[in-house]
């Protein structure tokens, strides 16, 4: 851990230096390498200090070692276990959470039929239950303060469902749990000082795809630095829904006006086209 050593941390008492800790400190998932790293280098440069996880311990160590004015707490975790999430959540629950970065994440592409359980297993924990668990710890203590954010990262893939794409069902299917997921978090937990953000990149330039054995040097993609900027920007602008490479938010509008209308267009009347004749 290393603690900020700024002159005017120096002429704070130690009460004020705690306050000032617990008014700005986010936990980030996955954060040894690509957005989650970028999240982290990000706040810690705006003063967060930070509860960093990830699984790889010399990762963390690494990044622990680039934010020398900020307090960082390294804690090396599997959110693919029942034994990682509840360490993690019991961090959730014990600290004075500001900001709540759900970012860990595994794609394990290939089609339905050959998809092993353990990794279907493996991907529904770390993009369903791990992030659901985790604001379930975080998110109380956040109303009893009043403020809080919450940013769940998924991806544009979540928008893809019809889409004729080969293999990657499941991962689509988890990313948009989190689309949901924290569309209606934000209609639950606005009122009580909590803003949620869906996150929402298309292809990143980190090590994500490279680690399921996928090429895409050759695909114009995003930074990860990028990624932050408009999620961070997007809070203030206060979107919900973040899709840092959408130019046209309209479009992200239609779909969510489409979705309404159906759900409203719903009647308790068998609709004709299942009568029989």
């Amino acid at each position: 851990m290393t603690d900020q050593t700024s002159t005017d941390q120096a002429a704070q008492t130690p009460a004020t230096q705690t306050s000032a800790r617990r008014e700005r400190l986010a936990l980030i998932t996955g954060a040894s390498s690509g957005i989650g790293q970028a999240f982290a280098q990000r706040l810690g440069a705006e003063g967060y200090n930070l509860i960093v996880v990830g699984r790889r311990r010399e990762r963390l160590e690494e990044l622990v070692a680039t934010l020398p004015n900020v307090s960082v707490r390294p804690v090396v975790a599997d959110l693919a276990t029942n034994a990682g999430v509840q360490a993690v959540a019991d961090i959730c629950a014990a600290e004075e959470l500001s900001l709540l970065v759900n970012n860990a994440g595994v794609a394990h592409y290939m089609p339905f039929t050959a998809l092993p359980a353990d990794k279907a297993s493996e991907l529904l924990r770390v993009k369903v239950v791990a992030p659901t668990l985790l604001m379930q710890a975080a998110v109380p203590g956040m109303v009893a303060r009043g403020a809080g954010t919450i940013i769940n990262v998924a991806g544009m893939v979540a928008f893809d469902g019809p889409a004729p794409a080969q293999g990657r069902a499941v991962y689509t299917a988890t990313l948009a749990h989190l689309v949901a997921l924290s569309q209606q978090l934000h209609q639950e937990l606005e009122p009580q000082g909590v803003q949620v953000q869906v996150l929402c990149p298309g292809v990143v330039a980190t090590e994500f795809h490279e680690r399921q054995g996928i090429d895409l040097s050759a695909m114009p993609r995003m930074s990860a630095e990028d990624v932050v900027t408009a999620s961070l920007r997007g809070l203030t602008l206060g979107e919900v829904v973040c899709a840092p490479g959408v130019e046209r938010t309209d479009l992200l509008e239609a779909v969510f006006r489409a979705d309404l209308a159906a759900f409203h267009a719903q009647s308790p009347q068998l609709a004709g086209r299942y009568r029989m004749s």
